[in-house]
């Protein structure tokens, strides 16, 4: 029988799945990796050791589970994204990778590319404004700032297109993370803007653009000999990992919004035609012909993974301790800024606050407070999604954070429900379907059979009243300490140009 092979690459681990042709689960695998933050604002992964060593490594265990007389019929990958590693002509990574919108280091160029530009002539042409999401300014700040890695400079990777060239040798990338490269890839024309991406990065060549799910090319034997996938075997091209996660949850159809619980919150609605809004992303879909418009946090689990490695505690036993306390953790109020915010902020300065310290709270209290800043900074880009033009008809929780108490505070606070599909694995998933589809053993449709929906979180009437009131504190929250955030931020990165000069 046929299988597949699904590989994602995250923020800070890596996954994999082996399914078969109807969705059928046989086996999953785990590589967790560190991003390396080299001073306030820079966030990187290196290429070698994370991207490429987690997937051989997760391609060796999972082929080596192949049952007998089974065989590899196609691989999908996916990765974090939009994401710029340069490489030379060779190939070989000359820095590490530059990682989303949480590395926020190209503000400068950002101010340079939209003054150039036009603010209106790029939110018209690439569906978005230029934030620290964007991957053209990056391009621009590796040319201005690392002169003499851009002269050795040939080509550009994405997670998902890096392991794609390793596999096949294809230089490609696929609309959907194309339509993160603002203000580079014309939204509505499907294509790049040749001479924006000749001002603003000559010389370089760019990959072809092709949809997810489309074949790309075959293992070679040189990645056989490293991966265990046997050569010949058809790889699709594969896209950014919440995209990936949304195929998988299902979110394909208007109306549809998949909310992706992980190291970073993402939400993703599918809308019936590209929507522009400052406040939020439009992009192409993860299938031919679709659109979406988009929001992500800059933190949510990543919080709660300081508050467990800062209190030594579990997270079962921070959520036990979490679930025991009222709606509103006994008075505290956080926001969850502590890498600056995305959607629908885009301020790359927002910091931490906590609001209320006693003495008498404790771990518990800011865990549970953690889980409902998160949930607020949902309602938040929601709300903006509405305003935009968006349908949000049908949410979908999907992710390694999507646990019990947090989707269901999240449904307190914004009032909807949300749909549990049978698997929440994650973006390799979705990989493994988007192989399927591009290899023909799946039709799109068919995802409603790999992973249906089994359970439902719904509102409590109650607790929704109270975080209504509790939004509209931490909507004034952020306006009232925007201007001492900002201070101390610019103390933060004084502090670091200090440190990096000596």
């Amino acid at each position: 029988m046929a299988l597949l092979l699904g590989i994602d690459i995250g923020t800070s681990s890596s996954k994999g799945v082996l399914t078969r042709p109807d969705g059928q689960l046989l086996a999953q695998a785990v590589r967790e990796h560190a991003t390396s933050s080299p001073a306030p604002g820079r966030v990187e992964h290196d290429a070698e050791s994370v991207w490429w060593r987690d997937f051989t490594a997760l391609a060796q265990e999972l082929t080596a589970r192949v049952p007998r007389g089974e065989r590899l019929a196609g691989v999908g990958v996916s990765g974090i994204g939009p994401c710029v590693l340069p490489a030379g002509e060779d190939d070989a990574p000359l820095r590490p990778a530059i990682l989303y919108g949480v590395d926020t280091r190209a503000g400068d160029q950002i101010a340079e590319q939209t003054e150039r530009y036009g603010e209106d002539e790029i939110l018209r042409r690439c569906g978005s404004a230029l934030t620290s999401q964007a991957l053209g300014p990056k391009l621009a700040w590796v040319r201005q700032r690392e002169p003499e890695v851009y002269g050795r400079m040939h080509r550009w990777y994405m997670a998902s297109s890096f392991l794609v060239r390793r596999l096949t040798g294809a230089y490609v990338l696929d609309h959907h993370s194309a339509s993160q490269c603002d203000p580079l890839y014309d939204l509505h024309g499907r294509r790049w803007i040749e001479e924006w991406c000749e001002e603003t990065v000559p010389g370089l060549e760019w990959p072809e653009l092709v949809w997810p799910a489309q074949v790309v090319g075959e293992v070679t034997e040189a990645a056989a000999e490293v991966t265990g996938i046997p050569t010949g075997t058809p790889v699709v091209a594969g896209t950014i990992d919440a995209w990936a996660e949304s195929a998988a949850a299902g979110a394909s159809s208007p109306g549809d919004l998949m909310l992706m619980y992980g190291t970073t919150m993402f939400l993703v609605n599918v809308v019936r035609e590209p929507v522009s809004d400052a406040r939020l992303w439009s992009t192409a879909g993860a299938f031919e012909g679709t659109s979406c418009l988009a929001g992500g946090m800059a933190t949510s689990g990543a919080v709660t993974s300081w508050l467990r490695d800062l209190t030594g505690a579990g997270y079962d036993q921070l959520t036990e301790e979490a679930a025991a306390l009222p709606p509103g953790a006994e008075g505290l109020l956080m926001l969850p800024y502590f890498a600056g915010e995305r959607s629908p902020l885009f301020d790359p300065d927002a910091r931490g606050v906590v609001a209320g310290l006693t003495l008498r709270h404790g771990r518990g209290h800011l865990y549970r407070a953690a889980l409902e800043a998160t949930a607020f900074g949902v309602r938040h880009n929601l709300d903006a999604m509405r305003e935009a033009g968006g349908d949000l008809s049908r949410l979908v929780a999907v992710g390694g954070g999507a646990r019990e108490l947090w989707t269901q505070i999240v449904s307190d606070v914004t009032g909807l429900e949300q749909s549990m599909p049978r698997h929440t694995v994650g973006a390799a998933y979705g990989d493994a379907f988007l192989a399927a589809v591009g290899t023909g053993l799946a039709a799109q449709e068919d995802i409603a059979d790999w992973n249906p929906v089994e359970s439902t979180v719904r509102p409590d009437p109650a607790r929704s009243e109270i975080y209504d009131e509790l939004y509209e504190h931490y909507l004034s929250l952020y306006s009232s300490t925007r201007e001492t955030a900002h201070a101390l931020a610019a103390r933060q990165h004084a502090d670091s140009r200090r440190y990096e000069q000596g």
